[in-house]
Order: C-alpha cells, then sequence, then structure tokens
C-alpha cells in the first residue's frame, strides 16, 4: 500500500509539472501549435529512458524508486492521449501543415530523446 501512495503523490507532482511546462510553453510561444505536449513528451522520454537503463544497469536505483518515478512521477508528466487529441484536432482544423510537423516533431523528438537518455545513462553507470 506504500508503494501505491507513493506512486499516487509522485504521479500528482508530475501532473503539476506538465500543467507548469504547457503554461510556460504558451506563455513563450502562444497557442497556434501545441508545444507544451510536445516538451513534456520528449523531455519525458528522454528521462524514461536515463531512468530505466541506470536503474536497470545499477544497484544506485530502487526498484521502488523505479516505480515511483517512472509510473509515478513520469506517468503525470507524460500526455500522449494529449497529443493524440491535439494532432487528431490540427487534422480536423484541415491545419495538416502544423498537424504533420506537430506528429514528426513528437515521433523524431521522442525517440532520439530516448535514445540520448539511454547513452546518458549508459555512460554514466
Amino acid at each position: 500500500m506504500e508503494r501505491f501512495l507513493w506512486v499516487c503523490l509522485a504521479g500528482a507532482v508530475g501532473t503539476g509539472a506538465r500543467y507548469l511546462v504547457q503554461l510556460g510553453a504558451t506563455k513563450a510561444f502562444g497557442q497556434t501549435f501545441p508545444y507544451g505536449t510536445l516538451i513534456v513528451n520528449v523531455v519525458g522520454s528522454f528521462l524514461l529512458s536515463l531512468l530505466m537503463q541506470a536503474a536497470l544497469s545499477s544497484d544506485r536505483i530502487s526498484p521502488t524508486l523505479r516505480l515511483v518515478l517512472a509510473t509515478g512521477f513520469l506517468g503525470g508528466f507524460t500526455t500522449y492521449s494529449s497529443f493524440n487529441y491535439e494532432t487528431l484536432a490540427l487534422f480536423e482544423q484541415r491545419a495538416f501543415g502544423p498537424a504533420v510537423i506537430y506528429l514528426v516533431a513528437t515521433v523524431v523528438g521522442c525517440l532520439a530523446a530516448g535514445l540520448l537518455g539511454l547513452g546518458a545513462a549508459r555512460a554514466i553507470f
């Protein structure tokens, strides 16, 4: 039960962090493109890859901490469902250019960030 509560707490913190990134991105870049969701998905992909590689290749991160950070914090932080909805909304608005850019930037950006996270963890651990 304790692990469950830690995951819930970390999820709330991750959700709050996502909200703050969304506010900051909207303030910095405007509302014409879902920059906040793109940022959290790319950063989240990097952090999840870094965390998992580090946790699985060393004993510095306990299984409980890995669960709390990966499932809790990063589960609350990343937003694939938002990405899906926003992409569909752009297509429905016939904003085909931004929709394709967002789709490709998210997929390529998250894959690249994941590779960087793996590489960083392998170099550190």
